[in-house]
């Protein structure tokens, strides 16, 4: 199982916006610098982001991003379903007619990566964006002194 960098960027990003955005909108440009990742792919990212509300635009001079609600009200599996980010540990389909043997039955660990995918999703529900922001910033705080 892995995380694609979709994912990784998208969590990133939203930390980035979560900890830039609090005074004006922040600038995509700003971010991609910031955080070195492609604008175009940032683009695409918060175009998805957008339509799941998890943030809003401004447009114009001074315009960019800003989250559409606290980070504490944000959970990191919602910017994961945002982007369609999928925590797949299981190897098949979950189609009752193919499942993992292509015969209409379970292999037979198929239960075991279930449970791996659900306790997965269980703790990306436990985390809010403003966990990840707090953390953050004690790490930041820690490397100052």
């Amino acid at each position: 199982m892995k995380v694609t960098s979709k994912g990784r960027y998208a969590v990133l990003a939203m930390v980035d916006i979560a900890r830039h955005s609090k005074i004006s909108p922040c600038n995509l440009t700003n971010v991609s610098i910031r955080q070195n990742i492609s604008l175009t792919y940032l683009e695409r990212i918060f175009n998805d982001l957008k339509k799941a509300n998890l943030v809003e635009s401004q447009k114009g001079p001074g315009g960019g991003y800003r989250l559409s609600k606290d980070s504490s009200e944000i959970q990191i599996l919602e910017i994961f379903n945002a982007i369609d980010e999928k925590i797949k540990a299981t190897g098949c389909s979950n189609d009752p007619n193919a499942f993992c043997t292509g015969n209409g039955k379970k292999c037979l660990t198929h239960n075991f990566w279930e449970d791996l995918e659900n306790l997965i999703g269980s703790y990306l529900q436990s985390v809010s964006l403003h966990d990840l922001v707090s953390s953050n910033k004690k790490i930041v705080d820690a490397q100052l002194q």
